[in-house]
């Protein structure tokens, strides 16, 4: 059983609480102000209220006039074009059918855009990706403004979804909150075959047709996508962090046991009496700190969970991410850390059996509190479905698929699977966790791009046959909203295993869906906000190694400085575009999360 936590992560913890108290002080002031006025309709004005339940049957009328019965907000990211949020049409109804039979009412209180980093990549749209969890977060706040109600269920999956509307409920922190995912398509292509068509395709062995065959092989049912990417890395911390029931992440959706669950969760929030900026405190952060390291998780989420952690008064830093993967073992095999999918996760014992190993393993805070009304200790267990509804039982003592999910005493490796790179080019975070051992460090001389695009022209023309640095700049999200570089991953990946020395330097995104390819990203301070990579000239010898944290180009402290910072191109219109100038003017840098929130 658990202890007390490992001394890294409890001298974190401690440094995460003392750096922030007082902005987590004024915080908290404020959400225990708004708890202690009781449920906020009751000071609406009649008018007021009137127009809130003017749609609703008489019943709920009656209700929503007291103060006994709890009304839930649902606010949604349903869509039926993306597959991840498809099974959500049938949740609303679904839930408050639920929460009526429970004793309670429910409102639809609105919904929240939900874009696909899959479809945008390497497309003009991926420039609105990162600023949709913003938006994602006003409209979630637009959604709770209206004061009706005591608690609230927030429907979402996929990448910036998810952390937005965190962002959005803690601004109303003082309702206690629960997320409820949809889970995983089924397997389908398998993930070394896929990313084997890409590669052919990137060197130009087959064509177009053969590639959409494959894709829409990988890609082919509702449910969220089955690699670990953002999307199921948010499933993955949303529970850790206790915002889910236990082992609800990555029930596949359309099962008994999904619709049980989901039911669940609309009898839990009335229940909840934790408001979710309580629950959310630095011991919920640091777990899914130490979660995400230990399954390879996505990258993003060194940008989202600074910005939710600071939406709670909460300031995470990447001294904490890397402290912490300095402890933390590497558990899992995940594509593209692996070729194993969540579905292999889940039935090889899931997020219990993980929980469990690192609550065993002090890793974990065991007193966090989470939606079960009690804490993390309850996530050692998995949900089955019994004639009663969902019952849960305690995790497999051992891994299913040693292959897949292994635990502590046998990792994958002794350390998390994220680092963070430092130098004379700014900080920047790589993922090593699907990099081999030998790829982690190399010293070769610097190819620069402004854009992607013509990164990719240039290995169209063959002018990137050797060993080289590929630096991107002018792509964080001051110069264009940090677009994920995802389409570099097949190019540069050709040229690795032709056997040359690459690697990728970047102040943009590369996505949960990194591959083998050493890439040190949201390089910080960015080349658009006066950042060294503008700098950077063809030919500059550059070094990397993860493995001892270093970034730096190889020219003259004096000649370096004395540099005239190339200029950055011009924002595009079109696509949107042009509406997000206000946000590009206000983001903050990377390393605090890359929002536009002060």
């Amino acid at each position: 059983m658990a202890g007390s936590p490992h001394p890294v992560v409890a001298r974190v913890t401690e440094r995460v609480a003392e750096r922030g108290a007082a902005r987590r002080a004024a915080y908290l002031r404020r959400i225990a102000e708004a708890a202690s006025a009781g449920p906020a309709r009751t000071a609406l004005g009649c008018a007021n209220l009137a127009h809130g339940f003017a749609a609703c049957g008489p019943a709920e009328k009656l209700q929503l006039k007291g103060t006994t019965a709890k009304n839930i907000a649902i606010v949604s990211a349903y869509n039926d074009m993306l597959s991840a949020h498809q099974p959500l049409k049938d949740y609303p109804d679904l839930l408050k059918a639920a929460i009526s039979a429970a004793g309670g009412t429910a409102q639809f209180a609105g919904g929240v855009p939900a874009m696909c980093d899959g479809i945008t990549q390497g497309r003009a749209g991926m420039e609105l990706s990162l600023f949709s969890r913003d938006v994602v977060a006003m409209s979630t706040a637009i959604a709770l403004s209206h004061d009706m109600f005591d608690g609230a269920l927030m429907l979402g999956v996929c990448d910036k979804i998810v952390p937005g509307l965190v962002i959005g409920a803690l601004s109303f922190g003082h309702l206690p909150t629960l997320l409820v995912p949809a889970g995983p398509m089924p397997s389908g292509l398998p993930n070394a075959e896929k990313a084997r068509v890409r590669k052919r395709y990137a060197a130009g062995e087959i064509g177009r047709d053969e590639l959409l065959a494959a894709e829409s092989a990988s890609y082919h049912s509702p449910g969220t996508c089955t690699f670990y990417g953002t999307a199921n890395s948010n499933q993955m911390l949303m529970e850790v962090m206790g915002l889910h029931l236990p082992g609800a992440s990555f029930v596949p959706p359309g099962t008994e046991l999904r619709t049980a669950l989901t039911e669940e969760a609309a009898r839990r929030v009335l229940t909840l009496t934790t408001p979710v900026g309580e629950l959310l405190d630095e011991r919920a952060f640091v777990n899914g700190v130490v979660a995400l390291l230990a399954t390879g998780g996505s990258t993003n989420h060194t940008l989202h969970l600074v910005a939710m952690a600071s939406a709670a008064g909460i300031e995470l830093t990447w001294d904490d991410f890397d402290e912490l993967s300095s402890v933390t073992p590497l558990l899992t095999r995940l594509y593209p850390n692996g070729s194993a999918d969540v579905n292999h996760f889940h039935a090889a014992g899931g997020t219990a059996f993980l929980i469990g190993e690192l609550l065993d393993a002090g890793l974990l805070h065991e007193d966090a509190r989470t939606a079960t009304g009690g804490t993390l200790a309850a996530y050692r267990e998995s949900p089955v479905l019994t004639e009663e509804g969902p019952a849960w039982r305690p995790a497999p003592a051992e891994s299913g698929d040693p292959a897949v999910l292994r635990p502590v005493r046998d990792p994958f490796e002794a350390q998390g699977g994220l680092h963070t790179v430092h130098g004379n080019l700014g900080r920047a975070v790589v993922k090593v966790s699907a990099v081999r051992e030998e790829h982690r460090t190399i010293e070769a001389p610097a190819r620069v791009f402004d854009s992607q695009h013509e990164l990719q022209e240039a290995f169209a023309a063959g002018e990137l046959d050797g060993d080289l640095v590929a630096v991107v700049r002018f792509q964080g999200p001051q110069a264009n909203g940090m677009p994920e570089l995802h389409k570099l991953t097949p190019p540069l990946s050709v040229l690795q295993d032709r056997g040359h020395r690459v690697a990728l330097v970047t102040d943009g995104r590369m996505s949960g869906a990194s591959g083998a390819v050493p890439a040190a990203i949201h390089a910080s301070p960015e080349a658009a906000d006066g950042g060294p990579l503008a700098r950077v000239r063809d030919g500059d010898p550059i070094r990397l190694d993860a493995g001892k944290g270093v970034l730096e180009v190889l020219v003259p402290d004096e000649e370096f400085a004395a540099r005239t910072p190339a200029a950055a191109p011009p924002a595009e219109p079109g696509t949107g575009r042009e509406l997000f100038a206000a946000f590009r003017a206000a983001v903050g840098p990377a390393e605090r999360g890359a929002g536009i929130f002060a």
